[in-house]
């Protein structure tokens, strides 16, 4: 008989696997909310030239149809899954524009597909978890700020280890490379070689920067590696000779890091990087990316930024925004892997109802329900097995309590408690077994 495995790239997780995922899930969601950010569902299918109205990668799009449509039935070829959350939330600010009230603050926590090849790292099916504040004509930088302090927040409780943010505003990346002699239709050639910095040799960055028109390639790559705390960073924007996209674009910069201090957000927490560039296009002015400290391996556990017009291809409206993903598919594996999270957690109920007798069946599940109706997450097994049988099971299910009713305990309303962590017993009454079970449990 053939191996039966999943496919490639799409993951499935064991119970404890899943209820650890799900968890960190609900942390997230928790402080997503706790800012102010609404949740929305889009559908799992757009139209094709929806998806490719923002860039999307046909290569890397799934296209959805049926096998056989039915007689005189469109066959819907123009629908895919899509790839992201950014491009259905342009589509749907733009449908929903008026029955918005802005600044719209929308969280999505939803599985995306990508045709990727599968390897270490990269999925054709990941949850992305995504945050993003639309602006109608206009929208603060201080919200920028907001993202960035709730993105470190939310790490923070999900308790995986010491993490840097690392942040720039592209305005003052452009500004720069302008003050450093990078012609101006070369900038964004620019920006994917800065993009790269950290992969390459330094000559060949200096080289790369050369042949772009720069005639100050090393002094360039001498102030990229100041050593230098966040103020200093900051003073050495401003110290470059100026032009008007350096001085915005340090002017944002100056507000987010401010704003970021006002947030609680400690300074040892974030750091100013020009290297950080966020090669997509679209980013227009705060960009961000987060490493954790000791598995720097991992790459970009969270990133986003600022762009000025989401809807564009959409609609005429002018809809700025910022926004921000925690890449949990990705990053969820390698937690476990590495030890930094355990799942080593209880996947069943608290309470485990044994079968000492098939005829009593109904009385077991009678208690079972009680215990439910209650608040007690409570499982009965609904055959009767050997005892030892039936404490591997629960233990190995994680509950706490067993419960045990032979013939004797049923005839005098007994019932027999025992504690799976250190083996005690004791027995109640089924009128105090509620009270009992709980008074066990805390």
């Amino acid at each position: 008989m053939a191996k039966i495995t999943a496919i490639s790239g799409f993951p499935e997780y064991l119970p404890a696997e899943q209820k650890v995922f799900s968890q960190m899930m609900d942390t997230i969601r928790h402080h997503y909310e706790l800012y102010g950010f609404s949740q929305i569902e889009t559908p799992a299918v757009e139209r094709i030239d929806t998806l490719s109205a923002k860039g999307g990668n046909e290569k890397e799009i799934y296209a959805l149809r049926r096998l056989a449509a039915q007689e005189g039935e469109k066959d819907e070829k123009d629908l895919a899954l899509h790839f992201d959350l950014t491009v259905p939330l342009a589509r749907y600010v733009a449908q929903h524009y008026g029955q918005l009230s802005y600044p719209f603050k929308r969280y999505q926590m939803q599985p995306v597909w990508r045709g990727e090849r599968p390897q270490a790292g990269r999925y054709r099916q990941f949850y992305q978890c995504d945050i993003d504040v639309i602006g109608n004509e206009s929208l603060p930088v201080y919200y920028d700020a907001e993202i960035i302090a709730l993105i470190y927040k939310t790490i923070k409780a999900l308790n995986i280890g010491d993490f840097v943010i690392r942040l720039n505003n592209r305005k003052a990346l452009q500004g720069m490379l302008s003050a450093f002699d990078i012609p101006e239709d070369k900038i964004a050639q620019a920006i994917k070689v800065i993009d790269d910095i950290e992969k390459v040799p330094a000559e060949t960055t200096a080289e790369r920067l050369t042949n772009l028109g720069s005639s100050q390639a090393e002094e360039l790559l001498t102030w990229f590696n100041l050593d230098t705390d966040n103020f200093g960073r900051l003073k050495a924007y401003k110290d470059l000779d100026g032009n008007d996209m350096l001085e915005e674009g340090v002017s944002e910069l100056t507000t987010v890091y401010e704003a970021l201090l006002a947030l609680d957000v400690p300074e040892s927490a974030f750091k100013i990087d020009p290297a950080i560039a966020r090669g997509l296009d679209y980013y227009t002015g705060t960009v961000y990316e987060t490493n954790l400290v000791e598995h720097k391996d991992l790459g970009s556990i969270s990133s986003g930024g600022r762009y000025q017009d989401l809807i564009g291809k959409f609609s005429n409206k002018n809809c700025p925004g910022v926004g921000g993903s925690i890449g949990l598919t990705r990053l969820f594996p390698e937690l476990v892997k590495r030890g930094i999270i355990s799942i080593d957690v209880p996947v069943g109920a608290d309470v485990f109802v044994t079968a000492m007798d098939d005829s009593q069946m109904p009385h077991y599940i009678k208690i079972a329900e009680k215990l439910r109706n209650a608040g007690i997450k409570t499982e009965v097994l609904m055959e009767k097995k050997k005892f030892d049988k039936q404490m591997k099971l629960a233990d190995k299910k994680g509950c706490k309590l067993a419960l045990i009713m032979g013939e004797d305990e049923i005839n005098s309303q007994q019932v027999t408690i025992k504690n799976l962590t250190d083996g005690q017993q004791q027995s109640t009454t089924e009128a105090d077994l509620i009270s009992t079970v709980k008074s066990l449990l805390k």
